[in-house]
């Protein structure tokens, strides 16, 4: 496996491939799908400015998977943009043939896996901040792991949790349903989890200080080192 970080503007994100050519046409996709985002937002920069459901005057993927992501979760388009990029970047891993592949942009992670896969958790100065893992079982499609922190990163939250992690088959949709749970979250009060689709979303993992929130089916979690130097930047 090669581990391979890849940088262009505000996207900093981690590729791990199998083979070369594999990393190669995860930048391409992701180089694709920024494109055309960039383009759209030229056109419309109110679709980075809004933090509520926008329906954009446009049919590329990466903008449509957005707003629909955001409309569901109740939140801006931009919420899943570092999800939506990564998963633009892994459907072009398996188009061209990957059988494995994984792109972590800052925390919002896209996967394909014909093997087991190890995913930290990093959750701030919360007790147990890199020192779990959750054991991913392979994915013939691929899976979206999206983490959002009101205490971790540049990302702007109006909540107090200290990691939020979802995860969908829609990437972007867990993207959005990060950002959103993580907005509303409290240690006493899980209500925001009223309103996520079994059918869209298989589970959510929340850490909140000392306490921890699990709904719907979350892959076993493990204890872990998790190394803080391969934690990515992501999308900002």
């Amino acid at each position: 496996m090669i581990r391979v970080p890849f940088r262009f503007r505000q996207t900093f994100a981690t590729i791990l491939a199998d083979d070369p050519a594999h990393a190669e046409a995860a930048k391409a996709g992701i180089l694709a799908a920024r494109q055309d985002l960039e383009a759209y937002i030229a056109r419309d920069p109110f679709f980075t400015a809004t933090f509520d459901p926008y329906t954009p005057d446009c049919e590329d993927l990466i903008i449509v998977r957005m707003a629909e992501a955001a409309r569901k979760a109740g939140v801006g388009p931009m919420a899943a943009v570092a999800g939506a990029i990564a998963w633009a970047g892994v459907e072009a891993m398996q188009e061209a043939g990957a059988s494995f592949g994984v792109i972590d942009n800052g925390g919002d992670i896209a996967l394909l896996a014909d093997r087991p896969v190890r995913v930290g958790v990093h959750a701030g100065g919360a007790a147990l901040s890199n020192r779990i893992a959750f054991v991913v079982p392979p994915q013939e499609t691929i899976l979206g792991i999206c983490t959002s922190s009101a205490t971790v990163g540049p990302s702007i939250s109006f909540g107090m949790a200290d990691a939020v992690t979802i995860f969908s088959h829609d990437v972007a949709l867990a993207d959005a349903w990060a950002t959103s749970v993580c907005n509303q979250i409290r240690p006493d009060d899980t209500s925001v989890l009223n309103r996520v689709e079994p059918a869209e979303v298989s589970g959510v993992f929340a850490i909140m200080g000392e306490k921890t929130v699990t709904w719907g089916k979350v892959p076993p979690v493990v204890r872990a080192v998790v190394d803080e130097q391969l934690i990515s930047a992501g999308d900002r």
